[in-house]
Parts: C-alpha cells; structure tokens; sequence
C-alpha cells in the first residue's frame, strides 16, 4: 500500500470539543437537546477558542444504547431537528471558524435497521453475521436467536440489539461456516456502504468522523492485520475524494490505528497493550464509571494525596509517538460519554486547574468534553436511561447529564419541566455555570480560554513541538519546544524540585522558580518562558 497523504493541515491546530447532543441544548422546551440548541450556544466555542467539534451520533435509532444503534445512516434523529438544522449548524460553525465531525457507528447498527430487517428473513442475506443452529437447537456461544424467519442467530456487537455488521473474519474455519473471509459479498457490500455513508455527509459539509469502535470490525483478527487493511483503503480512497476530511479513532492505541489509516486517535480508558491504563493512570481515581475487571496497579497521578506518577503515561505516550513520528496524532480527552469527568469522587474544582494546564500544554490533541471547561460534576446515583448502566459501578449517565449554562432552575438548558430532561441536573445548588464563570475573570473557564489561547499562539505549545521531561513525579516538570518550562502539581501538599534558571512567568498560579528551584503549592501550575 502507498504512504498516505499528510493529515489536512488544520488537524494539528485543533482544539477538540465533544458534545453529547441531547444533552448540551434544548431549543424547542421538549427536554432533550438539538441541532438548533447547539447552533444557538456556538458562540461559547468561538470565545473559548474550540475550533473542532464533534457531535455523538444523531442518526436515526430507537436509541437503545442513546444513538449507537443506528437504524438509518442517511436520516437524522428527529429528536435533533432536520437536515435543515444540522446544515444551518454547519454553517454558522463554520462562520466562526469551528469545523463539525460526525460519529460513525461502523461495526453495527440497530436490530432495528432495514438491513437487519432484510437479513432476518433471508437466509440468503450476508450483511450480518449469521449462525445456523446446532442440531439440538442451540447456538454457538454469543449468538442471539434470529427474530425473524431465518433460523439460527446473529452475532451482536455490544448490547444484543446491535448486530455486528459482517466485514468477515481473518481466519476461516470449516466447522464454523458463518466465519466468511474479508473478501466475501457481505464484507464488500458493508465496505462500499461505508464509503457511501462517508461520502453523503461529506458533501453536505461534514469535516470528518469519529469511528466508533473502530478496531471491531474484523472478527477472529491476530495483530488486527485485517482490520487495518481495511481502514487503510478507507484512508486510500479518502486521500483521492475528500483530502481535507479528518478520520479520528476510537481505538485506544494510536501506534496500531494511525499507521492504519486514521489521523488520529484516542488514549481512552480502554484499548491498547494495557487496557487503557495510561489514560487511567492520569485520571480515573476509581470512582464514577469503573469497570469491574479493571486492576487500577497504581493510583492516577491527578489526586490530592500526591501517590502516583505520570511515568506510566509518559512511557507509552512516548512508544506510541515515536512509532507514529509524524504520520498522525494522538489525541488526550479530558473524559467522555463514556468514561468518568475531571471532576469526580473526591476530586474537587480547585484540582482541575493543573490537569487543565498539563493537557493543554502537552504534544497531544487536546479533547474537551462539554462541561469540563466549567468543571461539571460525575453524579452517582443516576437511574439507568438508553443503555447507560453496563455493571453496578459502571453508569455512563453521570457523565452525561444536562449542560448548566446559568444559574436559572433549568441551568439554561431547557425550558422543560425538570422530570422531562434528557437526565437530571446536577442538584447541587453550587453548580457550576458558564455564564457564573463568564462574569469572573478567575474563574476555569477563563483558565481554559487563555490555556487555549496560549496554546494556539505558541507553536511550541502545540501537537508538533518537543518535549523534554526532567521530572515525573510531583511536580512534573517538562520543557516544550526548548523555550517553555512547564510545572504542575496535582497534589495537595506543596513540592520542590532542584532547578537552575530564572524563567519568565506567562500562566502561572502557585508556582515560583526561584533560589535553584521550582516551589510549586498545592494544586499550582505554572507556564513559563525560558
């Protein structure tokens, strides 16, 4: 395969922003957020400096896992408004400078699918992966009964009504027909309708995707040989038709996703050679979304008691880049739909602060998941809505609660009674808001602003620049670019490190370099010019 292209030149300047529509703005007072919402609150992006947006799924569904269960790729959910909306959102995004992505569900839909509709009744039919049953009945283990007239079952994906879309397995085997290989009817027919899907919304104005579950497509695939050849004529075909679309993984391991063909990828709380635990070594304090398998080896580095270290994902930040070089990027969300916020458990405002100025400061992409840049709360306790609860102490819904835009009682989220919300609010009466946060100038949301700034103005700063570490416990200390020191203690008690220099302070809060060292305080940061 021929090298790809470079990634489109805007990618390495953007400031990632995750919205979860339904839950960012309600427009019409019936609860659940909408194109027309987000339209109308662009403009907090614009004065933060987000320039890339992506939006969780707003295709068609009956939304069993809340739109990750796609039952038209080429249909908007109603609930979100129209074509005409989402075109209007489009454009004035792109008045002000801020490109929107779309989610991608690739390796399922919904039962509820017209193809899977079709399949269920056609024997014949190779869109899905289907198993006849044994002679006593019954189905090879993870399959689920046909709900048609086919007899047998079908492979899911995740819950049993999202159907695994056939793109084939790497290995045959003779006793398990349902195993086709890659270059099968079905796995072409799904292939082609991918590059279909991408292509529609592309032209209609669309800068790229977030894949969902990128990394399941082919099934039974040693190395994922399979599944990367696939994204990589993805990527091929792309390069030819739609240069400047971006295509962002969710994967988990960016030194496998990107050589495959996508432009960048995130460090997620899954994923990887150690199931996403350097992404939990930053941030997962155990509490909130925390799965039961998981063997937290370490406690994160942002905690108050100052236990951790950030060498585990300094270590594999660095693997990943070095075998990457400059063919993509790698991308540091601070949370998402799926995992806990910054601001959970014990972990309280006055901590976001430095985990803000490492992310933003770092060689990575920087992702901000809605709310965070105000520090909203994980909150506990939530009942289970559109597949939210995967185990008793892993509930999405915490993380995905309504955006608190004022101190008003619907937090100027909507005008809907409050038992009509998508999900609750945050019942605190101290919630954070951003137009509370807007009024004062020493508030996180203006730290993120002028973090963001910073950044998008210091070349040094960005996702290309050096980085030379010199300490990795408390304060992490590193350089960026040769011309920016760069302390942050996540902990309570207050630290020093040996260091020689007289440095010019540009963001700093709690942090002096003075006397041959740096004495940083409890939860300070600092950004400095040497």
């Amino acid at each position: 395969m021929p090298p790809f292209r470079p990634a489109p030149s805007w990618l390495a300047d953007a400031v990632l922003y995750q919205i979860y529509p339904q839950s960012w703005a309600d427009s019409n007072g019936d609860g659940i957020g909408d194109f027309a919402g987000i339209t109308a609150h662009l403009e907090h992006l614009s004065w933060l400096g987000v320039n890339t947006v992506w939006l969780n799924p707003c295709f068609a569904s009956p939304f069993r896992d809340a739109g990750y269960d796609v039952s038209d790729y080429f249909a908007l959910a109603p609930r979100y408004g129209t074509d005409d909306d989402l075109a209007r959102l489009v454009d004035e995004a792109g008045r002000l400078g801020i490109r929107v992505m779309l989610d991608l569900v690739a390796g399922h839909t919904s039962d509820a699918h017209p193809w899977f509709r079709a399949s269920a009744e056609d024997p014949g039919d190779h869109r899905y992966i289907w198993s006849a049953p044994e002679p006593d009945g019954t189905l090879p283990p993870g399959f689920v009964r046909s709900p048609g007239s086919r007899p047998g079952g079908y492979l899911p994906n995740f819950f049993d009504s999202q159907p695994a879309l056939n793109f084939g397995y790497a290995r045959q085997d003779a006793a398990e027909p349902w195993r086709q290989p890659v270059d099968a009817e079905g796995p072409r027919a799904n292939r082609a309708a991918l590059r279909e899907v991408m292509d529609h919304w592309l032209r209609l104005g669309l800068s790229g995707f977030r894949v969902d579950m990128a990394h399941s497509l082919v099934k039974d695939d040693p190395g994922l040989v399979e599944t990367c050849r696939l994204w990589g004529e993805l990527r091929d075909w792309l390069d030819t038709t739609h240069r400047q679309a971006a295509l962002l993984a969710e994967w988990g391991d960016p030194q496998t996703s990107v050589p495959a063909g996508f432009h960048a990828d995130f460090l997620l709380q899954f994923g990887g050679p150690s199931d996403g635990l350097p992404m939990r070594s930053l941030w997962n304090n155990g509490t909130g979304t925390v799965h039961e398998h998981w063997a937290q080896r370490e406690h994160c580095y942002f905690e108050a008691e100052g236990r951790g270290s950030a060498e585990t994902f300094i270590t594999a930040w660095r693997s990943a880049a070095a075998l990457i070089d400059d063919k993509g990027f790698i991308s540091l969300p601070t949370s998402n739909h799926d995992f806990s916020r910054l601001r959970c458990g014990p972990r309280t405002a006055e901590q976001l602060p430095p985990a803000f100025a490492f992310q933003l400061t770092w060689p990575t992409l920087p992702a901000i998941y809605y709310g965070d840049e105000i520090g909203m709360r994980y909150i506990p306790g939530l009942p289970e809505h559109e597949g939210s609860v995967l185990e008793p102490t892993y509930n999405r819904a915490g993380s995905r609660t309504p955006m608190q835009w004022d101190a008003t009682p619907g937090a100027g989220f909507s005008t809907a009674p409050a038992d009509r919300f998508y999900l609750p609010l945050d019942p605190d009466p101290d919630r954070p808001d951003v137009a509370s946060q807007r009024a004062d100038e020493t508030s996180l949301l203006h730290l993120v602003r002028r973090l963001i700034a910073l950044r998008r103005d210091t070349p040094e700063l960005g996702s290309r620049g050096s980085v030379d570490v010199l300490h990795t416990g408390y304060p992490l200390v590193y350089v960026r670019g040769e011309r920016y020191l760069v302390v942050v203690n996540p902990r309570l008690a207050p630290v020093t490190f040996p260091y020689e220099g007289d440095p010019r302070p540009v963001e700093v809060r709690g942090v002096r370099v003075r006397d041959g060292a740096i004495e940083a305080d409890g939860f300070g940061f600092g950004i400095f010019a040497l």
